[in-house]
């Protein structure tokens, strides 16, 4: 196997410019723990994804994800990333991926001088939010239980890693986000939460969102896939799409790194969240998805990632 080096790619969209970027890092053997968080700091994307084969078979992986600050259990969009380098190097067929949250199967397919991967999850789950999470959190965001959907429950969801649901009513309320970062971190380092899923929903079938993401050291997520499949198993537990389901999220856009996010929920198992990834040369790094120090005080969601 080549030295590794890391691979720069943007998931969940058709150019570089768009989606959430991610690094893909493949060797023989996983470096150190503290070599793969510097390594992650390094590239300063919300998330990098380490792979080694598991055995002699090309179908079968172990991954690792760093955010620039800390290890994340799962991650979608850098799956969706290292899904993509995989079949560039070995062909359509789906790998199988040994999460720290469990097994996640993905399947890659190519079409023209395009590959999509499409991740199973691991099973759903959900939680009711405790009201002193609920209040906290919305505190930190600016917002009262006025500014939410009445017809969406807040929830906690769970697909590979835990995200809070947070529906709310209209798309500017969504457009106009702002929120304390220190506070919001502090809020969900205690519940476990890895992003906020702020929902707004246009149709049915159709949901905008935007997921803070202070924990990973990172203003916004422009695509969320982990948070994608929590999303899934949500709407099937509330029974809030009529099953088997196909939903598009539609994120970054606010951020001007518009993605889409395809989700298939089925009547059982896990959810199956699909993308295309592109490669990111250097000249177009957008300095706006890098990770650097947050200022004090509150965080103007214009301004994209940190």
């Amino acid at each position: 196997m080549p030295s590794p080096t890391v691979e720069r790619l943007a998931a969940f969209t058709t150019t570089a410019t768009g989606g959430n970027p991610a690094g893909v890092w493949i060797g023989s053997e996983l470096p150190p723990p503290a070599a793969m968080q510097e390594i992650a700091a390094e590239v300063g994307y919300s998330e990098t994804a380490f792979l080694v084969r598991t055995g002699e078979s090309d179908d079968d992986w172990m991954i690792r994800y760093y955010s620039p600050e800390t290890e994340i259990e799962f991650c979608g969009h850098a799956t969706v990333a290292a899904g993509t380098v995989l079949g560039r190097r070995f062909g359509e067929r789906t790998f199988h991926l040994e999460t720290s949250a469990g097994e996640v199967p993905v399947r890659v397919e190519t079409t023209s001088d395009r590959v999509t991967a499409t991740l199973t999850s691991v099973e759903p789950d959900r939680r009711d939010v405790p009201a002193t999470l609920r209040d906290g959190c919305l505190r930190a965001l600016g917002w009262s239980r006025s500014d939410l959907d009445p017809a969406l429950p807040l929830d906690l969801a769970y697909a590979g890693a835990w995200h809070m649901v947070v529906p709310v009513a209209d798309r500017p309320t969504l457009a106009s986000l702002e929120y304390d970062f220190d506070a919001l971190k502090e809020h969900m380092l205690a519940a476990d939460l890895t992003t906020i899923q702020i929902i707004w929903r246009e149709r049915s079938h159709l949901f905008h969102a935007r997921n803070p993401f202070p924990v990973g050291g990172v203003v916004e997520d422009p695509a969320t896939g982990a948070a994608a499949a929590a999303l899934g198993g949500y709407l099937r537990h509330h029974r809030l799409v009529e099953l088997p389901a196909d939903i598009v999220i539609r994120q970054g856009e606010d951020m001007g790194r518009p993605s889409r996010i395809d989700v298939h929920i089925p009547t059982h198992g896990g959810i199956d969240v699909s993308g295309h990834a592109v490669a990111i040369e250097p000249e177009e790094v957008d300095e706006s998805v890098s990770s650097v120090e947050e200022p004090a005080g509150g965080v103007d969601h214009d301004a994209h990632s940190t």
